[in-house]
């Protein structure tokens, strides 16, 4: 990364995370977005917090060098949030890329400077982190499926017991189908 591109992205740090903060919460409906950009309690407002947190960590690893397990750490919180939430898959990750149009507004006249390559090396950089956003969305949104099946699960087996219609097998039952419960295998 070129020193001229780097210092102006690290100049406008705050600016910028402010930005995309705004971007991102304005993927809620509109009260929700005005109470988490209004809201600065981290106890009244977790997800403004969290939201906030990790898109100004996000911002610093990506203009340092860093790994696919930090980016994994630093991208949780959220997308723990925003899979728990009525977002689709390219609604819940698309803040990530939000981040592109901010950087480009800092550099007008991109297309003609030398900061071109630059700008498309972290727009690459912001691609990579949307992967991984996805995946870890997907991989967030299979386990609160799965919660939700062993849920139902749970709960129809409390509803057939109390009902009576579940029991537990008799010995003989045990040895007609072959499994016997005391022998541990």
């Amino acid at each position: 990364m070129d020193a001229l591109f780097k210092k102006t992205i690290e100049e406008q740090r705050d600016k910028i995370i402010k930005k995309w903060f705004n971007q991102t919460v304005d993927s809620y409906p509109p009260d929700t977005a005005a109470f988490l950009k209004r809201q600065k309690d981290p106890f009244a407002n977790p997800v403004g917090r969290t939201a906030s947190r990790t898109l100004s960590a996000l911002f610093d690893a990506l203009t340092g060098e860093t790994d696919r397990e930090k980016l994994e750490s630093i991208l949780d919180p959220l997308i723990k949030i925003r899979a728990l939430q009525n977002f689709t898959p390219s609604q819940a990750v698309f803040f990530v890329h939000g981040l592109k149009k901010i950087i480009r507004d800092l550099f007008p006249d991109s297309k003609k400077s030398a900061v071109l390559a630059d700008l498309l090396d972290f727009e690459s950089r912001i691609d990579s982190v949307g992967f991984i956003a996805f995946d870890l969305y997907m991989e967030k949104r299979e386990k609160v499926y799965h919660l939700k099946a062993l849920e139902v699960r749970n709960r129809t087996f409390t509803v057939f017991e109390r009902a009576g219609l579940v029991a537990e097998p008799s010995p003989e039952e045990f040895e007609k189908f072959g499994d016997d419960p005391a022998a541990g295998a």
